[in-house]
């Protein structure tokens, strides 16, 4: 994801999402970042990059955590750096991964209410409507 791409997603550039509605660019490059989220394995990567003392974990201390070929675990890293979650560095025979603030600094602010703000008014269903 570039610089601009990412400038999309930033609070600066766009409201939060229960604030206004996102345009079309908005939508459509934030669902990149949410679809690859989307995948269990993928958020246990993050979960395990992010929650890791150091802040930057081996890819050979990822892999044994699932029952899937190190080649797999390698394809879903690959998914969370093209969404710009996660960043990684070769050093020597092993890849270290750590998480890049930034982007989930940016989800939590595109998905958080503005503090002692109510949601917009829902239309009202009619009597008898069905749930």
């Amino acid at each position: 994801m570039s610089n601009q791409e990412l400038e999309v997603l930033g609070q600066e550039c766009c409201p939060g999402l229960l604030t206004a509605p996102l345009d079309e660019e908005q939508a459509t490059e934030l669902s990149k970042v949410f679809k690859a989220l989307a995948d269990p394995v993928r958020l246990r990567l993050l979960s395990m990059i992010a929650s890791r003392a150091g802040g930057e974990v081996c890819v050979c201390d990822l892999t044994p955590a699932f029952d899937l070929a190190q080649p797999t675990i390698s394809h879903h890293l690959k998914h969370l750096r093209q969404a710009g979650l996660i960043d990684c560095e070769r050093r020597g025979t092993w890849v270290y991964y750590w998480l890049l603030p930034e982007m989930t600094d940016r989800l939590a602010g595109i998905l958080t209410r503005p503090a002692g703000q109510p949601l917009a008014q829902t239309a009202q269903k009619p009597a008898g409507a069905a749930s």
